[in-house]
């Protein structure tokens, strides 16, 4: 088992070990590569990276702290109902959104050339969505849902209670929500902005197809277009390092929101301040408005798409082709979760049954463990670039590898097992958490083994934790796109690849229908969060 925990690890640290152990190996002529590109994109592409960064921060900030406020705080009609639908553009990835605008916004768009008809116009009435400030709202309105319900949660908890005391003391409304609800939540402002920015700066497809030249579309372009593994390995050591910086930044305001939280449930309609009237109008379309945006209105673009190529379309819908994207999807997707789950009760397990063992082995589980957790920080880009570069290392002494990993569906799991281990760990130990400890104690003095105490104690307890976790995998595998786009066996496609390969093509209504049923598969983690919404 010890040997076992060992090599988990290693394939799991392998991707990010192997980024920076590509500096060890830099020869004279890499380095001199990496000084001119140092000196030429380096700065283009850490600048824009920087500028997108920021704009998503505060737009997520705003945003998503703004209508947790409005949630949390105040009670005005239809609150009920949106506090959940909020968190329906967690289910529309961005690249999705990035095809919906474009089509809805373009210059030859319904929305431009019915206005232009309407009002007798003629040119373009605003300018291109594919830019730097349309990838920011486009980002916003797709990721504030992290910022919302960080936010939510801890305002809840802690915010209208000490509201209320701040009441009678006679501060005023404005006093104490920017002076007493909004400081509590800093905590969880600052994790689920950090969760924004992790994805985004993860995202290849909106980059990608907006032309923007950001440190992961640099990462492509290095190793695909150019052929030079250095430079991408290279800026893939710069991208890794400022993801670990923000996940290091997500921690700590997440050890601070679990110092600051309450045991106290949150409070009914009474602890919220009644709005009426224009205030309340004004409340709801707040609320209203990037549920719009962030959800609703692509989806109604998506669907517009489909049914004009069902209706018009001069070859008709690929429904047999459809039908095959589909179900390598659905293999692929089943199959990483069945191994990254399988993988997270493995760890787990371990954790929990071999507590009691000597602290070397104590160590190495935590050290495993946490290397797990780190990988769903790590972006797509990344971890195919850290297991394509070992691959060609290995080539000269062992050529039978290299076909076996390299665009095969073996060396794809292991690229999901690394970028979602974290999500089912996650999962599966919230179900360990919910375990006491008394029963492995009266199970072990009954003298049952570890193995007969995981199978007929721990296991029936974590099904529906192991379910949940499954679930959360299955969505993410079927939304992946960087690491699926560059490792995918070569005769077949996921729908998230096919519809950025169509949207790059410029074909927005064929690539509508894969966009649209990625989009309706997403609705199942949204599902599980409302439901443990009201069960709270």
């Amino acid at each position: 088992m010890p040997f076992l925990i060992l090599i988990v690890g290693l394939l799991l640290a392998l991707p990010v070990l192997t980024v920076f152990g590509a500096w060890l190996a830099l020869s004279p002529e890499s380095w001199a590569q990496w000084q001119h590109l140092a000196s030429t994109v380096l700065a283009s592409y850490a600048s824009e990276s920087l500028l997108l960064a920021l704009g998503v921060g505060f737009g997520t900030l705003l945003v998503g702290g703004g209508c947790a406020a409005l949630i949390s705080l105040f009670e005005f009609p239809g609150r009920r109902w949106l506090d959940l639908a909020l968190l329906l553009p967690m289910a529309m990835p961005a690249y999705v959104a990035a095809y919906a605008y474009t089509d809805a916004l373009q210059f030859s768009g319904p929305l431009q050339s019915g206005l232009r008809q309407a009002l007798g116009l003629h040119g373009a009435l605003w300018g291109d969505v594919r830019s730097l400030p349309g990838a920011v709202l486009l980002f916003v309105f797709c990721l504030y849902p992290y910022v919302y319900l960080l936010t939510r949660t801890a305002l809840a908890e802690r915010a209208a209670p000490l509201m209320e005391a701040a009441r009678l003391l006679g501060a005023g409304l404005a006093r104490r929500v920017l002076g007493v609800a909004l400081p509590l939540a800093r905590p969880a402002l600052a994790a689920g902005v950090m969760l924004a920015l992790m994805e985004t700066l993860a995202d290849y497809g909106v980059g990608s197809y907006f032309g923007l030249n950001t440190l992961t579309t640099g990462i492509y372009k290095a190793w695909l277009v150019q052929g030079d593994r250095w430079a991408a390995a290279q800026l893939a050591s710069v991208l890794l390092l400022v993801v670990m910086a923000c996940l290091m930044l997500e921690r700590r305001a997440q050890a601070r929101m679990r110092f600051a939280s309450s045991r106290a449930g949150a409070p009914g309609a009474a602890g919220r301040h009644r709005l009426s009237g224009a205030a309340a109008l004004a409340a709801q379309l707040a609320c209203v408005a990037p549920l719009l945006l962030g959800f609703v209105l692509p989806v109604l673009v998506l669907l517009r798409l489909v049914l004009l190529e069902a209706q018009h379309g001069e070859i008709g819908l690929p429904w047999q082709r459809f039908a095959g994207w589909s179900l390598t999807s659905l293999k692929l997707a089943m199959a990483g979760a069945l191994l990254t789950v399988g993988l997270a009760l493995l760890l787990a397990a371990v954790q929990r049954l071999g507590s009691a063992g000597n602290p070397v082995w104590r160590l190495v589980v935590k050290w495993v463990v946490r290397v797990a957790g780190l990988g769903y920080a790590v972006p797509g880009a990344v971890i195919a670039i850290g297991l394509l570069l070992p691959l060609l290392w290995l080539q000269p002494v062992w050529p039978a590898l290299v076909p076996l990993l390299t665009g095969t569906s073996l060396g794809l799991l292991w690229a999901y097992g690394v970028r979602f281990a974290g999500v089912a760990l996650q999962a599966v130990e919230a179900g360990y958490a919910r375990i006491p400890s008394s029963l492995d104690e009266s199970a072990r003095l009954l003298g049952t083994a570890r193995f007969a105490l995981w199978w007929q104690v721990h296991r029936p307890l974590l099904t529906r934790s192991a379910l949940a976790a499954s679930l959360l995998v299955f969505v993410d595998v079927m939304k992946e796109l960087p690491a699926t786009l560059v490792l995918r066996p070569f005769d077949s496609d996921t729908l998230a690849v096919v519809a950025y390969q169509l949207a790059r093509d410029e074909r927005l209504a064929e690539a509508a229908l894969p966009a649209l049923a990625i989009v309706l598969v997403g609705l199942a983690p949204v599902a599980l969060l409302w439901r443990a919404m009201r069960l709270r």
